[in-house]
Order: structure tokens, then sequence, then C-alpha cells
């Protein structure tokens, strides 16, 4: 998509301006943690013990018969990107074309995700992004609870491995999840939150502000607060 098209599409979600990555940004993003420290053995068997982690992680989330979306699954959806992100974005479900492609977050809704990531300087590879529930469930509907809870160690585990600096809880579920409330989006979204130290902000579902044009300037506000926050804890 050349960049004409891309200055249309975003102008259509209400946008001003939106901000793309400096040479300098991008450069702090690629050389976090390289300043600390030159990589010798300890650090190099650190980083195998990481890897080792990982791995045997996505191999139980692919063997996961926790609960019957086992049985409907075409694969699990375990999440991808920079596995040490600074910024770690949870969505709700896989939908269908996740589960068929086993990515998170493609289609539509992908394509704005991933424009909301540019307009605040970001591309979809330098963070993690996952969701609350590894198997889509059929037809899109609501995870049950007991889904969540055999997802909820996964989610937790990946937390810890990335180990980010800001979470954005992406739509109601996965925000409600997280939070351990009932509220509505709306009035979690706007807020600083926290989870195991970690801010947290809540931003809507690209999927529903597709659906809904108007929310689209509170999405920009919600990206906004998000990179205050993490520009705070750079501090």
């Amino acid at each position: 998509m050349d960049n004409s098209t891309r200055v249309q599409y975003l102008e259509a979600m209400g946008i001003d301006v939106w901000v793309s990555r400096t040479d300098q940004q991008v450069e702090d993003v690629q050389l976090k943690n390289n300043d600390e420290f030159e990589l010798g053995e300890p650090a190099n068997r650190q980083a195998e013990s990481i890897e080792e982690n990982w791995t045997e992680l996505r191999r139980e989330v692919v063997e996961c018969q926790k609960c019957a979306l086992c049985h409907t699954r075409t694969q699990t959806v375990f999440g991808e990107g920079h596995i040490d992100a600074d910024w770690m974005l949870i969505g709700e479900a896989p939908g269908q074309n996740e589960d068929l492609e086993g990515k998170p977050f493609l289609g539509q809704s992908g394509f704005l995700l991933t424009e909301m990531l540019r307009a605040i300087g970001l591309q979809r590879e330098q963070v993690f992004i996952t969701n609350v529930l590894k198997c889509s469930p059929p037809n899109n509907k609501d995870p049950k609870v007991d889904e969540l809870k055999s997802c909820h160690d996964f989610l937790q585990r990946q937390i810890a491995l990335v180990k980010p600096k800001i979470i954005l809880a992406v739509g109601r579920v996965s925000a409600q999840t997280l939070l351990g409330t009932k509220q509505p989006l709306s009035e979690l979204r706007g807020e600083p939150h926290q989870i195991n130290g970690i801010p947290l902000v809540v931003v809507y579902h690209p999927a529903y502000l597709l659906r809904s044009l108007l929310e689209k300037r509170k999405a920009w506000q919600d990206l906004q607060l998000a990179m205050k926050i993490y520009q705070e804890e750079k501090l």
C-alpha cells in the first residue's frame, strides 16, 4: 500500500496527525538492553534458558486440551512479535482467520491495529501480540469462564517472559479479564491501570472501531495516554 493511500485511510479515522517513528526512536527500540553489557558466557546461558522457556510454553499451548475448544480449533494461536518487547498487546480471542493462519489480529482489524501502532511510532515486529484465549471460540462467541481459566497460566507466563514496560488490553474481554472486573470498557478506558506492577491501558478493539467510526478519536486519545505512560516509565 502506497503512502498516499495509507494517509487517506488514517484521515478517515478522524485523526489530524499520525506521527511516524523517528530514526532515533527506532534505534532506541533496537538497542534495548544492548548497551547494558556485552554478551558473555553467563548472558548466553540466560538467553538459552529464556529460549527454552518459550519453546516449552509454545509446545504446551499447541498440545493443550484443558477445555472444549481443543475439539473445534484448527490450531492454537500462541502470539507473535518481539519476545523482549517494551509493548505487549493482549486481545480477546482468535477469530476464524486467525484460527486458520495461527497468527493474531489478521484481516481488516489486524490492518487497523498495525496502523494504530504506526501512529505512535511502532512496527508490529517491535511489540508482542497475543490474546487471553489461545483458541478460537466457535462463531466468535465471547469466551466462557472455564476457557479463560484454562488459558490464564499461559498468558501469565507470556507476560513474565516478555517483561513489557506497558500492556495494551485490546477490547472489552481482554480488559475485564486482565483487570478482574465486570466494568464496561467505556469506564475502563482513559485511565491508567496496573497488572503485576506493569502499567496497563485499555483500548478499543480494532474490529469495534471499524463498526463505530465515532469512537476512533477516543482510540487515538488512549494511544496517546499509553505513550505518555510509557515515556514516564523510561525516565
